[in-house]
């Protein structure tokens, strides 16, 4: 621990029992308290203000603040099973979509560039798998791991197809839109980022947070998850509280079908 936050938590009369490092965090603890100490980050102190000032308050209060660390409170985690932290995080995010939005004109190079960008992963990674079987096919005697991927190759192009048609469409709704519904997202939406004490629950890790449509967080949580959870069940649970648009739907299908690249070593 550095001078600057020795001198920090002196100031502040708390004496130091233990010390405990995790990952970029510090916590500290004394007889009766813990802190949390981090790197300072102005963008978080610029956040938070900005999230008090639209109501939505699950998150670590700063308590004190130097030239270059911020100490957070400790929030005392109660264990969850997954499935209700799935949940609960959901209706969280939902929460602060909700109190954040505000609308953002756009021309039609906005949607032309997600369109575009969105085409031309599917057709790299249609290139990419029609390579790969090409180059197994030729061989005389297949691996086990190319075996079982020339078994499933059709379940790979039937949903690289899927997400064509669904870009496709989604391209045709926003035809002559020219507003765009924002959020605030977290952006790094993890079951570990939810702690939940016996008063409310908390979102962590906010260092990724930016302004964007609503579906980048429920993409980023359900492609850690989707094997873990049900998914289904989310988001009906997040359409209660911030109901999807018609676009937005279908360009979060599009994406979620796109496969991802396997790597063959």
């Amino acid at each position: 621990m550095n001078r600057e936050i020795k001198e920090l938590l002196i100031k502040n009369n708390f004496i130091v029992k233990k010390i405990t490092i995790k990952n970029k965090v510090i916590i500290v603890e004394s007889n009766n308290n813990k802190l949390v100490i981090k790197k300072r980050n102005n963008n978080l102190e610029n956040l938070f203000e900005y999230l008090k000032s639209r109501n939505f308050v699950y998150f670590p209060q700063i308590i004190y603040r130097s030239n270059n660390y911020d100490i957070y409170e400790y929030i005392n985690n109660v264990e969850t099973p997954i499935e209700q932290k799935g949940t609960d995080i959901i209706r969280l995010t939902a929460n602060l979509h909700k109190r954040t939005t505000f609308y953002k004109d756009v021309d039609e190079d906005y949607y032309k560039e997600i369109y575009e960008n969105i085409l031309n992963r599917i057709n790299y990674l249609e290139n990419y798998y029609n390579d790969i079987a090409e180059i197994i096919e030729k061989e005389e005697f297949m691996s086990p791991s190319q075996y079982l991927f020339i078994r499933n190759i059709s379940e790979i192009f039937l949903s690289l197809n899927y997400a064509k048609y669904s870009i496709s469409e989604w391209y045709k709704i926003i035809d002559e839109k020219k507003r765009v519904r924002i959020v605030n997202l977290h952006n790094n939406l993890e079951l570990e980022h939810l702690l939940i004490n016996d008063k409310q629950p908390f979102l962590i890790s906010w260092d990724k947070s930016k302004k964007d449509i609503c579906i980048y967080d429920l993409l980023v949580f359900y492609q850690k998850y989707y094997f873990k959870l049900d998914f289904c069940d989310l988001l009906k649970n997040y359409e209660l509280i911030y109901p999807f648009t018609t676009d937005e739907k279908r360009l979060f299908f599009c994406l979620i079908y796109i496969p991802n690249k396997l790597e063959f070593n």
